[in-house]
């Protein structure tokens, strides 16, 4: 047996070489140039050695390869750095597949990006049958493309329709819709199953080859020219463009490796993905990407932002008061990962219809073979519907989710508190409303703090910790690993009116609010929005949230500056919300109407929205409007960080795209101002200000660093 840092190798009594990967201080494996060079050395022998007759690569770890070395690609400035290193790549894949002798890959796990193409460049691929593995080339989600054959093998796999989708949306496959693609060449249950799969492979293939160096080969379901897949790559693109906008260079650039490499050889069509690929890695918008959705991702879910000297705990029973969209919604997805619920609410059948939401998304899930009756049935045994307070007693967290009213939340408080432990972390689910001033009801105000999901909870991937003046450091910490738990992303963020971001979110809303009161044509807003790469138009977004709702925390906003002696700045967009929501009775989607009319899944456009706001002559251009959604809630995060209400650059980038949808091929809010670069965002922002008044007048940290050429970076 051969041994390194990097990998074991063993040779069988039939000559099947063992190649077993195991990256030292790792996790899961990646595929860094020093592993490359350990499989590369193997490769080398099977190449070289007569007794050697085989070639079997699996993993030591749970996972096979989750994806190229993020750090190294981080390194590369220029084009050419780019191109050799995946023609480097590529160039060991090829030695690989034309070395005479079969090369098998036993998937244990999940297997994404570099390692997939790993497996594809291998004549077999054997997987084991678990459906929490996952297979897939996800690159798109940082900015970029299958760099190492992908764009090439797949759709010679499984046809270039398919590969397009998969590669494109950047998804993710269980081992069996794998096998049904015919992208594995089998299944096992066990590793003792998958390994013995695979040598035999290879002694049943002495000579193998892999297809595309096959004479005659053609490409399943036809190659670029071919009518069908002409006729799918010419709508492609403006199908793309629907979704992306433009926004995500990345798409159109595997949409050119396709068209383009499916119409040449192997080693031709690897050539025009490594140029491709190449130009996205130095794309700013991959940069923006990698930067927030890895680093700052990864540092967030590494407890960048939890007290380091608290031990780490688990909730075993949970408390949810208020069983509407919102407390339904974290009932499942705590009962999920096993913790027991008390779902409480006013009324019996309250209760049980919070109970009846995780009921039919456990229906939906089991119709479409996602989860078991087994599974389903213990899910919704761990939840309790109930009136009684009493049944809170053991519960190690109690979350209040109701209506944003003081006195009612002050009631559900003291009430909660008389029956759980002196040490159970209660929190509020509040979205608005400042902690400091909630915890002034509660007899243990240390051990209290706000816990802002977003709906619906079940999809929404994160949680918003808000620290009050008297929350403690351990209940932080209890609070944060409560909400690593049950699978969401935390970021953390001190008290104050509207917290992080219900804050900057609202800027969005009413931008779009203002340009409409001033008379921007309402398709031209809702156009911009999109064109700025958020999920939904401002008006559009209005009306999900409720023209209703935002009427109320207005008022309560306004009520609470005046009643601090302060005065409340009126915003422009809020008379439009007024007109339409008070005077005209269009409070929104659940009513049906609002900046739009709904009928059914359809809806349009509120013709009147033109006659109450009529249409000035001269409009302003797209990027003018894309301008004023953009810079808006970038400087308010930008105030949010400066008054520190957010405690980094990490929580603030992805608070903004994961809490309220910002543009994520910006990277978030903060470094949509470190791309532009400090000095232009503060040109520009002064320029919107002359324009459109003083909310668009830079933060004071801006300024600054465009005085001192700084960035925003976490220490």
């Amino acid at each position: 047996m051969t041994q390194n840092n990097f990998l074991t190798f063993e040779v069988d009594a039939a000559g099947i070489g063992l190649a077993t990967l195991d990256q030292p201080g790792r996790v899961m494996n990646v595929l860094t140039p020093v592993l490359m060079e350990a499989v590369a050395t193997i490769v080398e022998r099977l190449e070289k050695e007569d007794g050697l007759k085989g070639l079997v690569l699996t993993s030591g770890k749970p996972s096979f390869i989750v994806g190229a070395d993020i750090d190294q690609l981080n390194q590369i400035t220029t084009i050419d750095q780019a191109f050799r290193l995946g023609e480097e790549l590529k160039a060991l894949m090829r030695r690989m597949e034309k070395c005479g002798k079969p090369v098998v890959t036993a998937l244990n796990g999940t297997t994404l990006g570099g390692g997939l193409e790993l497996a594809m460049a291998c004549h077999a691929r054997f997987a084991i049958d678990d459906p929490k593995a996952k297979i897939g080339l996800p690159e798109v989600k940082l900015g970029l493309l299958p760099g190492g054959g992908g764009t090439q093998r797949l759709p010679r796999l499984i046809g270039i329709q398919k590969s397009l989708e998969l590669m494109t949306q950047g998804t993710e496959l269980s081992p069996a819709k794998a096998l049904g693609l015919g992208l594995l060449t089998g299944l096992a249950t066990t590793r003792e199953e998958l390994l013995q799969k695979a040598r035999d492979w290879c002694l049943a293939n002495p000579k193998a080859a892999q297809p595309w160096d096959t004479k005659g080969f053609r490409i399943p379901g036809g190659d670029s020219k071919s009518p069908a897949v002409v006729q799918v790559l010419s709508i492609a693109p403006s199908m793309a463009n629907a979704k992306a906008h433009g926004n995500y260079p990345a798409i159109t650039h595997i949409m050119s490796c396709l068209y383009e490499g499916c119409l040449l050889d192997i080693d031709n069509a690897l050539q025009v993905e490594s140029r491709y690929f190449a130009a996205c890695i130095v794309s700013q918008v991959s940069k923006n990407m990698i930067g927030t959705l890895w680093y700052q991702l990864n540092a967030i879910k590494k407890g960048q932002s939890r007290p380091k000297d608290v031990p780490a705990g688990k909730v075993k029973k949970l408390g949810i008061l208020g069983a509407g969209m919102m407390g339904a919604g974290i009932a499942y997805v705590s009962a999920k990962v096993g913790i027991d619920v008390v779902l409480l609410d006013a009324t019996q059948e309250n209760a049980e219809k919070g109970k009846a939401y995780s009921q039919s998304l456990l229906d939906k899930a089991l119709s479409r073979s996602k989860t078991t009756q087994e599974k389903r049935d213990a899910l919704l045994a761990r939840i309790l519907p109930t009136t009684r307070y009493e049944d809170l007693q053991g519960c190690d967290l109690v979350i209040e989710a109701v209506f944003e009213d003081r006195a009612i939340k002050a009631e559900c408080t003291r009430k909660a508190e008389a029956v759980i432990a002196a040490d159970a972390v209660f929190a509020s689910n509040t979205s608005t409303l400042p902690i400091t001033g909630l915890a002034q009801v509660s007899s243990r105000p240390a051990n209290f703090l706000g816990l802002h999901f977003f709906s619906p909870v079940d999809k929404m991937p994160l949680v918003e910790i808000i620290v009050g003046e008297k929350t403690s450091e351990e209940t932080l910490a209890r609070g944060f690993d409560y909400v690593l738990q049950i699978g969401k992303t935390p970021i953390v963020v001190n008290d104050s009116r509207g917290f992080y971001t219900s804050r900057v979110f609202a800027t969005y809303v009413m931008e779009g609010l203002a340009m409409l009161g001033e008379g921007v044509h309402p398709r031209s807003i809702e156009v911009a929005g999109i064109k700025a790469g958020m999920p939904m138009p401002p008006l559009a977004l209005q009306d999900e949230v409720s023209l209703g709702l935002s009427l109320h925390v207005s008022d309560q906003t306004r009520r609470d500056v005046e009643a601090e002696g302060k005065t409340y700045t009126v915003h422009p967009g809020e008379a439009v919300m007024r007109t339409v929501g008070v005077e005209h009775g269009r409070l929104g989607k659940k009513a049906g109407k609002g900046f739009y009319d709904y009928q059914g899944k359809e809806k349009s456009l509120w013709p009147e929205l033109t006659t109450l706001y009529p249409p000035q002559a001269e409009q302003p251009t797209q990027q003018d409007l894309v301008d004023r959604l953009m810079f808006i809630q970038a400087n308010e995060a930008a105030r949010c960080f400066e008054e520190r209400v957010v405690r980094s650059v990490a929580d603030t980038n992805i608070g903004s795209i994961f809490g309220w949808g910002f543009a994520p091929h910006q990277g978030g809010a903060l470094q949509f101002i470190n791309a532009m670069g400090a000095q232009r965002f503060v040109e520009r922002s002064r320029e919107l200000a002359q324009r459109h008044g003083a909310r668009f007048e830079p933060a004071a940290v801006v300024v600054k660093m465009a005085q001192d050429g700084a960035r925003f970076e976490d220490a």
